[in-house]
């Protein structure tokens, strides 16, 4: 089993907070013969039109050397595991989960705007002091 981010469970605690019911931990992808695992699985009830919103959401602390490697590191992550969840035929929307800081020192600045812009990834930013969730991007 895949060693959980130091963040996996304030995000878990915070999700939690926001409404959202946390159904899996450690969600398994396979392709082939290779196995991998997105850090959580979470649903919450939109509507009773809308029905049941279902996502995942890999935990990323950034805590490396470099933010731009670790950047690298979470968007290959993220873009694989997008392309196994779309082989699979899962619909779920991928969310990359960072803290705040990491989100004003990464994503808040050209380099991570850009990945924004595009709409190459999607982010749930969260407080890892007060355990709540921030901002969601895209709303």
């Amino acid at each position: 089993m895949p060693r959980k981010d130091i963040y996996h469970d304030t995000v878990k605690v915070a999700l939690q907070k926001a409404g959202w019911t946390v159904t899996r931990e450690q969600f398994p992808l396979k392709i082939g013969n290779k196995r991998l695992s997105i850090d959580l699985g979470a649903e919450r009830l939109i509507s009773v039109e809308r029905g049941i919103k279902k996502i995942l959401v890999e935990v990323k602390s950034f805590v490396g050397e470099s933010d731009v490697k670790d950047l690298e590191q979470a968007l290959g992550q993220y873009v694989l595991y997008r392309q196994v969840l779309n082989e699979m035929g899962d619909n779920r929307e991928l969310y990359l989960a960072v803290t705040a800081t990491i989100f004003n020192s990464v994503f808040n600045i050209e380099l991570g705007q850009v990945l924004l812009r595009n709409k190459i990834i999607k982010l749930v930013v969260f407080d890892d002091i007060t355990e709540e969730i921030v901002q969601w991007i895209p709303d």
